[in-house]
């Protein structure tokens, strides 16, 4: 298993087509997590989710769930 650090290089990084600063949202998917960071400061600390949490919250922004 990789480490925190190791894992974190390695990832390939995604960002919306939309974003045109760097006040952005970065996605990245290991396999079996989804890592999110900051565009704007990638040194901080990620949020991690487990893949079934992501298809749920992907599933709930395209449902209307939530207030954006």
């Amino acid at each position: 298993m990789h480490t925190e650090h190791g894992l974190m290089r390695s990832l390939v990084w995604r960002t919306s087509s939309f974003c045109s600063s760097s006040a952005c949202v970065e996605v990245a998917f290991t396999g079996e997590a989804v890592v999110v960071r900051d565009s704007k400061d990638p040194q901080r600390r990620c949020l991690v989710y487990s893949s079934v949490e992501w298809r749920d919250f992907v599933a709930g922004v395209k449902s209307g769930d939530f207030d954006f």
